[in-house]
């Protein structure tokens, strides 16, 4: 990590409507990082949140979590900025953002687009194959609404939006002892198999840390400096994405200990919005 100096605000370029170009980006996990795990509620984090909307920092939605339901908190958090959905599967960049479309994007009415997962139907297709060969696994399309609102603690609307997949099939293993198998039966299959902080989930060769290179390289191209990236996460399939960036930063889990004993990865102090909300100050104040 850099070396700490006095603290200041970052310079930045907050620019006008297709000219953004900051010069830090904040990448973040949802689940069990900005949102605390059981309520779901980010407001231990709000003067983070609001801190780098004032320096011009973006803060970049990196998450399991569908596009769906990644709008649903954008629009809660006042969010406009890009954001990557279900474990790196695509980048989703606002109309008018940059100067420029990047290149390999898709245009949709609200978005540019840039995929890089697998679709979610050769992934569904995988999962239901590895039933047929006896491993206890259930994913989303397996589970209804209300199944699904009882397992993740989400509210009946949100499970309708977390079953909106694109890219990525969350899943739970019904026996443990098969963890070993599900393993070599995803490599086999060309997909590959991660854990998150409540489920298991099979998806292609995309991963959060690509997608972060991908887009911090869209944002380099306008930027007038070299870019200092922060990430944040608490669970393993975060660690692509904290190894991708400058400044990482694990959170403390529900139960008060951190995903991982590498010191590659800097310790937040707290729990969820707590910790996060510690970190991007800190991140913020820091003079690189």
């Amino acid at each position: 990590m850099p070396k700490k100096k006095s603290p200041t605000l970052p310079l930045h370029n907050k620019g006008r409507k297709g000219k953004h170009s900051p010069e830090r980006l904040i990448f973040t996990d949802l689940d069990g990082t900005l949102l605390e795990r059981e309520s779901y509620s980010w407001r231990a984090a709000e003067p983070a949140l609001r801190g780098a909307e004032k320096a011009g920092i973006p803060v970049i939605l990196c998450t399991s979590k569908t596009r769906a339901e990644i709008e649903f908190y954008r629009k809660r958090i006042r969010n406009h900025h890009p954001f990557i959905s279900e474990n790196g599967g695509a980048i989703y960049i606002p109309r008018g953002y940059f100067r420029h479309d990047p290149p390999g994007t898709t245009k949709t009415r609200k978005y540019l687009v840039r995929e890089l997962g697998r679709p979610y139907s050769e992934l569904r297709g995988a999962l239901r194959a590895m039933q047929k060969k006896g491993l206890k696994v259930r994913g989303f399309s397996d589970m209804s609404a209300s199944e699904l609102r009882k397992l993740s603690g989400l509210s009946l609307r949100e499970a309708c939006l977390a079953k909106k997949r694109e890219y990525d099939e969350p899943f739970i293993l019904g026996d443990p002892r098969q963890d070993t198998r599900l393993l070599e039966m995803t490599g086999k299959l060309g997909l590959q198999c991660i854990r998150g902080t409540r489920f298991y989930h099979i998806l292609g060769d995309n991963d959060k840390g690509l997608a972060v290179k991908v887009l911090t390289d869209i944002y380099q191209q306008e930027a007038e400096r070299p870019m200092v990236t922060a990430g944040l996460g608490d669970s393993p399939n975060d660690f692509p994405m904290l190894r991708a960036v400058h400044v990482p930063y694990l959170v403390k889990g529900s139960d008060g200990g951190y995903a991982s004993k590498s010191p590659a990865f800097a310790r937040a102090d707290g729990i969820g919005p707590e910790g996060w909300n510690s970190a991007v100050l800190k991140f913020i104040e820091e003079e690189f």
